[in-house]
């Protein structure tokens, strides 16, 4: 039923319904005319051609000229179909051109006296004649017949059978119904093809409308050589969907950097408020610490020289920490915010480990634990090398703060796995001691999350090492990570290598 209805919407059909009924009206105006207005233009034409033959054969008998009447009459009613009679003065046939015409005179005289009587329908009376409508019950034939007196007292009468006009009206109807039948069949023909012509670009470019509303301009109107109304139509909206493309681009694109600019100021907002929520919880002990020995230094608690230097000293101690705490924490802000560009270049790994180690030699001393190298002499990483000895120099702090003797041993080992399918080099620090616990294992990564909160503020560290490292490898979209072995934990990471 949907589709009865749409088709019935279509243009193709409307165009074919109208121009049908346009047609049916025509004919049906055509048969009205033919049934009422032919019939009455027919008697009044041939009355018209009474009254002139009247007058033609009025003149005949008033002209002196010898002319021959009867071959003049004979082509009068042969020419216009009409049956004459003349009689004379003395009601004497004087010609006839049909002899069953009045052939008697007791005939003529009965229609002499149904003609004068009120008998008929009248057409057109004059002075010397009148015209009227008869039927002759006899033979069923209506006629037109004109009665006249001639200038010369004779009697003039001239008849036409009013009857084939009523067969040709009913002919010309049935040839209008058998007109109308096939005008319908070639206008379906017809229509069918303008509709297509017409209907096809419309649908075409309803489609591409439908499409546009949808934000789809990837469709276009096929523009032809016609110069009409639909063909610049479709050129409208070819450069209507490319104008609205464009825009919604643009729109897109401007939503994207204000989406962005929110999530910038988000981002800023977030890292504003986790800055100063962290600083003011780190930074609570050493205000502590340098509020408790300021007062003490005010108020001369420790009147001798050595006590007065020892909180002098405990105050530049906690004030150093503080300064390299908000300095790490603004650092590692700007890494997990996206804020820091790395300076990428390629670097000897090999080399920067044993920096580090060299740098760490004073803490191993005290520590009295070995490193051991598992790695080849070179291996070529591409990353900041700053970043990456950064990385590398906490988690050789965190083994030297953590490494235990296990079984007889104590030592930390630096091992370097190249992978270079993955094309990824894989560095592990591994020291002997104790395992961390498993619902540890994921925090560690945190910030100021301390595994052992009983060490003290010396050797406790900011707790933010293992936070570094997780902010530098999530930029580089590098794996790290920590596993626990039998005699210790190994901590690792991932850097690409540099062929």
């Amino acid at each position: 039923m949907e589709k009865i209805k749409n088709a019935l919407k279509s243009v193709r059909v409307r165009l074919f319904v109208t121009l049908s009924f346009v047609i049916l009206l025509i004919i049906l105006f055509l048969i009205l005319v033919n049934n009422f207005v032919f019939g009455q233009f027919y008697i009044y034409s041939k009355t018209k051609s009474l009254k002139s033959v009247y007058q033609v054969v009025n003149n005949y008998f008033r002209e002196e000229e010898n002319i021959d009447l009867e071959i003049q009459l004979e082509r009068i009613a042969i020419n216009n179909n009409f049956d004459i009679l003349i009689k004379n003065d003395q009601n004497v046939n004087i010609y006839t051109s049909n002899k069953d015409f009045f052939s008697t005179l007791g005939q003529m005289n009965e229609m002499t006296s149904r003609f004068n009587n009120n008998s008929g329908e009248m057409v057109e009376k004059g002075e010397k004649f009148s015209i009227k409508k008869i039927k002759d019950n006899k033979n069923g034939i209506t006629y037109i017949l004109l009665s006249a007196t001639l200038d010369n007292g004779y009697l003039l009468y001239i008849r036409i059978p009013i009857t084939s006009i009523q067969e040709s009206v009913k002919i010309s109807n049935n040839f209008l119904y058998l007109m109308a039948g096939f005008t319908i069949l070639i206008s379906a023909v017809i229509v069918s093809y303008v509709a297509r012509k017409f209907g096809d670009p419309i649908s075409e470019l309803n489609d591409i409308a439908k499409k546009m509303s949808n934000l789809d301009f990837s469709h276009k109107y096929r523009i032809t050589d016609a110069d009409d109304e639909i063909n610049n139509l479709g050129k409208s909206i070819n450069v209507m969907s490319d104008k609205l493309e464009k825009t919604i681009q643009q729109l897109r694109s401007t939503n994207i950097e204000l989406e962005k600019d929110i999530e910038e100021k988000s981002k800023i907002d977030e890292m504003r408020k986790s800055f100063i929520s962290d600083v003011s919880h780190e930074l609570k002990t050493p205000i502590a610490l340098i509020q408790g020995y300021s007062e003490g230094l005010l108020e001369n608690v420790n009147s001798d020289e050595e006590s007065r230097k020892f909180y002098a000293e405990v105050i530049l101690d906690e004030t150093n920490k503080m300064d390299r705490l908000v300095k790490q924490l603004l650092e590692l802000m700007k890494l997990e915010y996206g804020k820091r560009e790395f300076e990428d270049q390629r670097f000897n790994l090999v080399e920067l480990q044993k920096e580090v180690v060299r740098k760490s030699q004073v803490m191993l001393e005290e520590k009295e634990v070995e490193v051991k190298f598992k790695t080849p002499t070179e291996i070529n990483v591409f990353a900041d090398d700053f970043y990456i000895e950064q990385v590398i120099s906490n988690y050789m702090t965190n083994a030297i703060k953590h490494v235990k003797e296990i079984k007889g041993e104590k030592y930390i080992q630096i091992e370097n796995v190249v992978n270079i399918e993955k094309n990824k080099v894989r560095v592990k620090v591994f020291n002997t001691g104790e395992n961390i616990a498993e619902d540890d294992m994921a925090r560690i990564w945190n910030r100021f999350y301390k595994v052992d909160e009983s060490r003290n503020r010396e050797n406790g560290g900011t707790g933010i090492g293992l936070s570094f490292v997780k902010a530098v490898m999530n930029n580089y979209e590098n794996g790290y990570g920590a596993i626990n072995h039998d005699n210790g934990v190994e901590f690792y990471l991932e850097l690409d290598l540099s062929i």
